[in-house]
């Protein structure tokens, strides 16, 4: 089953600028100007969520205005409405994020773990809790919030192999920060993960020697 295509934030960097589609590079600058005006830090005494905002007026402004980063932005943009996929404006805050993972889970919940496509699932979450994405988070310093990002990211990769389940988890300590409780929580999945790998290791074996013995002493009590 593959994963949903509408998760992931898909930016909308005219709707960021609140500008129309048509507009015109002097119209892009002007919009930009009045924004920065409003979100810039200097305007805002560092507020993170004004921070967030700000960093996606920038980021819909750098590609609106450079014409080969427009150019691909519409190519994509093009193709996102041929199928369907709707765009947001798409902060990155702890709640913005914390909701994708909420849905995430409750998808991942309702999927058959033995024909899962695991590969796809690594990379989709990998994407989710991109390094930069972290780094915004930590910045807003809710501590709360991130434990149950933390919290909610670690039943989604529980079906996930060792390998992919051990990358995920560092970049989930580094989203903890000094976190006890959500570093223990990280711990705790890795630790069952090994448990499985074991198990999975030798479980054949154990099955084996279980079945050799049934037959011992169904051969002993027979006589």
């Amino acid at each position: 089953m593959p994963l949903p295509s509408g998760h992931l934030i898909v930016k909308d960097h005219y709707h960021t600028l609140q500008i129309p589609p048509h507009a015109t590079q002097h119209e892009i600058k002007q919009a930009y100007r009045r924004l920065a005006m409003i979100y810039h830090p200097d305007k805002t005494k560092n507020d993170p969520y004004a921070q967030a905002r700000f960093i996606e007026i920038r980021e819909a402004y750098e590609v609106l205005i450079n014409p080969v980063r427009k150019e691909t932005y519409l190519q994509e943009r093009w193709y996102d409405e041929s199928i369907g996929k709707k765009r947001t404006s798409g902060d990155i805050t702890p709640v913005s994020v914390l909701k994708l993972c909420l849905e995430l889970e409750k998808y991942v919940s309702t999927l058959d773990v033995h024909r899962m496509n695991r590969d796809g699932l690594f990379s989709y979450i990998n994407q989710l809790l991109s390094s930069d994405t972290i780094e915004r988070l930590k910045r807003f310093n809710e501590t709360s919030v991130n434990r149950q990002i933390i919290s909610t990211t670690l039943m989604t990769i529980k079906p996930l192999p060792l390998k992919f389940a051990s990358a995920l988890a560092t970049k989930l300590e580094v989203l903890a920060d000094n976190d006890e409780s959500s570093l223990d929580h990280i711990q705790d999945l890795l630790r069952q993960q090994k448990k499985k790998l074991l198990w999975n290791k030798y479980q054949v074996l154990v099955i084996v020697i279980v079945t050799s013995l049934i037959c011992l002493l169904i051969y002993v009590t027979s006589k």
